[in-house]
């Protein structure tokens, strides 16, 4: 197989542009990278430096009257940029899959847990609401939610920040998508759960091959578990290479800075012995 055609997306000369009272603002350009079936690009930056508008634009979810997008987003082959709505809702959650920042953005208040995610599902698939129902129930075991049955007749507002965050990971992964986009996927977890949602992602990607662009500021979370990573700052890519070589010799100051950042255990100081 050939580098092209192990490519399941690619991103070339990506630029979005916002226009607002104050005239047109770049937001992010010339952002070129590609996903391979079955690896995680891991895509890391201070806040504010585009790291969620290329998720976003990817997944063409900016403003269309408000937002240009130009350059090219090829998903297996198919160009998304410039795709209607219609066309775009069919591709959203069964090819390419989205993990939000902010889960209680995620879901409509005034329907069940349940009725969202099955009808997610159906939407996607010729299942009838039995099958989707048991799919639904597994793929929420898998991301360590208790009771998933009566999980499902709950409305949003009943559920923690968390538990929203590992329903919207059950409903991204269930359908085993080409791409998933993960936009800080384990913020409102704590370690416990951190671990079974990364784990539940690495089996997803190993088993179904499924590409994984995973945007976080933890670098640890990026160190385990990325394949490549790229480094944003002000809107731009300023340094792409393997994990191992970013994080052993990094090549741009930014990345230098982004890396000396990081919190490290003083193991040198003395221990202090509390009575």
């Amino acid at each position: 197989m050939g580098r092209e055609e192990s490519n399941v997306l690619q991103v070339r000369d990506l630029h979005v542009q916002v226009n607002s009272k104050n005239g047109a603002a770049t937001l992010v350009q010339d952002i070129n990278f590609e996903l391979k079936h079955g690896k995680v690009l891991g895509l890391v930056g201070e806040s504010g430096c585009g790291k969620t508008v290329t998720s976003m634009a990817i997944l063409q979810l900016l403003d269309r009257i408000t937002t240009k997008v130009d350059g090219s987003i090829e998903l297996q082959g198919h160009e998304l940029n410039g795709l209607g709505e219609k066309e775009m809702r069919k591709i959203r959650g069964k090819d390419i899959a989205f993990i939000m920042q902010n889960p209680m953005n995620a879901f409509t208040p005034v329907f069940t847990i349940g009725h969202q995610f099955i009808e997610t599902i159906r939407s996607h698939t010729q299942w009838n609401k039995k099958q989707a129902k048991e799919l639904a129930i597994e793929a929420m075991c898998h991301v360590n939610l208790p009771n998933p049955d009566k999980l499902l007749k709950h409305y949003p507002f009943q559920l923690s920040g968390g538990m929203l965050q590992r329903v919207m990971i059950a409903i991204a992964a269930c359908l085993h998508p080409s791409v998933i986009i993960a936009d800080e996927p384990t913020t409102a977890l704590d370690v416990t759960n951190q671990k079974r949602v990364l784990y539940h992602l690495d089996k997803i990607r190993s088993e179904y091959g499924s590409a994984i662009l995973l945007v976080s500021h933890d670098l640890g979370v990026i160190a385990e578990m990325a394949d490549e990573v790229a480094v944003m700052q002000n809107g731009r890519i300023v340094e792409k290479a393997d994990v191992f070589q970013l994080f052993d010799a990094p090549q741009h100051e930014y990345t230098k800075k982004l890396l000396n950042a990081r919190s490290v255990l003083p193991l040198n100081e003395s221990v202090i012995h509390l009575a």
